[in-house]
């Protein structure tokens, strides 16, 4: 790891399993840094960023990988946006060029124009995955229960319609010139490769983009839930959906990985209590999941059911909780414990043999990097689960899952005319 006189972070990570490199770029900015009425713009911005920059044209960002073998993508959360460009090793300087020169000469060929084509794609994309799929709008309505206005969770990582109308060209270029610099940002370049010989490709791409403030430090506001939430809406689907929601604790700290454990017992495959009731003993419901969403600012814990046709939400909220209560009063069986880590431990070696694209070790050290500061935090992470006792499961449910203090939503079928 080294970092550049304009501030940018790098991690080399030689893998010569295979001959192929990948170049994975974090930015530390996602939609959790976005001002309420000017939502979507990170989202946006990662949509921008392959439309061309000062040293290529439109289009020509993907022609060029697309000749040597390469693929290339992106993604948005709350608190990242992650680009990966996976090549052939003897590739690896173009995909350093490509991915510096939208670092540092995306504004010189960004116009007007180019947002407005971008906005639209995006507002496409929200209207596939929130207002015209089956339950999309239950997320959004399920923040908004969650987090209180103005809490950075409050909006949905896509925006609000409205908002990304309402964004202009000179809003764009603001935010950019904010969030997309070398100070605020982490490179890993993973896979077959000589370090020394990757480092001087490093600086001869990376050295001459400008610098830029870091961004100011985020607060992170303080949030409960103090009584039961209960709301239902209406979509056009057939069956009915139950959602429950708890505010838990931050990725990482104590509590976050019993919860991962909590989860796996109550829902993660056909053998786990909530599915092997609901699905198969009662045959009442379609489907039961149980997760862990863990983030930087602060958690959710969701268990999310739909019932059989003819059956009823409450009859699947009576269960569960009977189910939760359980797990609160009495310590899961050691072998629940051992299948629930054994799944969590085969998890981190799938990921580890993949140098890119998503989940891959690239992104694995610069998510590590970004929160701790130590791309190298594998065994320490792993070890939170394996630490794990039964009774540390069960402390958890009690602690972070109170059935008075929770979101309790429900996706009805609408009415037909």
């Amino acid at each position: 790891m080294f970092k550049l006189s304009n501030g940018l972070t790098v991690i080399l990570h030689e893998d010569h399993s295979v001959p192929i490199a990948t170049v994975n770029m974090w930015y530390h900015v996602g939609s959790a840094r976005e001002k309420p009425g000017r939502t979507g713009f990170a989202h946006l911005f990662e949509h921008l960023m392959f439309m061309g920059s000062g040293h290529v044209k439109p289009g020509e960002f993907d022609e060029f990988l697309e000749t040597v073998g390469g693929d290339n993508n992106g993604s948005t959360e709350t608190d990242r946006t992650n680009y990966w460009i996976n090549v052939p090793s003897n590739a690896l300087e173009l995909a350093l060029f490509l991915e510096s020169d939208r670092m540092g000469y995306l504004l010189d060929t960004m116009t007007p124009k180019t947002v407005d084509a971008q906005r639209d794609v995006v507002k496409n994309e929200r209207r596939q995955s929130v207002e015209n799929r089956p339950y999309g709008i239950a997320e959004e309505v399920l923040d908004d229960l969650l987090y209180p206005e103005g809490h950075p969770y409050h909006w949905p990582v896509i925006g609000f319609m409205s908002d990304l109308t309402a964004a202009s060209y000179e809003d764009v270029v603001e935010f950019f010139k904010k969030y997309y610099t070398p100070a605020n940002a982490s490179l890993v370049v993973a896979g077959d490769f000589d370090s020394a010989a990757a480092q001087k490709l490093v600086e001869k791409w990376f050295s001459d983009v400008k610098p830029g403030p870091p961004p100011e430090p985020q607060t992170i506001p303080g949030v409960a839930l103090t009584a039961v939430k209960k709301k239902t809406i209406t979509d056009r689907v057939q069956l009915s959906r139950l959602y429950l929601a708890w505010l838990t604790p931050r990725h990482l700290e104590p509590g976050d990985a019993a919860l991962d454990l909590v989860a796996d017992v109550l829902a993660g495959g056909k053998n786990s209590r909530l599915y092997k009731r609901l699905v198969y003993d009662m045959q009442i419901a379609q489907d039961v999941s149980a997760f862990q969403a863990s983030a930087r600012l602060v958690s959710s814990f969701q268990i999310v059911a739909t019932p059989q046709p003819g059956h009823t939400v409450d009859e699947l909220k009576k269960v569960i909780d009977e189910e939760v209560r359980k797990l609160q009063a009495e310590e899961p069986s050691a072998h629940e414990i051992e299948r629930a880590v054994n799944q969590i431990e085969a998890s981190f070696y799938n990921r580890m043999e993949r140098v890119g694209g998503f989940g891959g070790k690239a992104d694995q050290l610069n998510a590590y990097y970004t929160e701790t500061g130590d791309p190298d935090w594998f065994n320490e992470d792993l070890s939170r689960y394996r630490a794990l006792a039964p009774s540390d499961v069960r402390a958890a449910a009690v602690e972070f899952l109170p059935l008075d203090g929770r979101v309790e939503l429900t996706v009805d079928p609408e009415k037909k005319p």
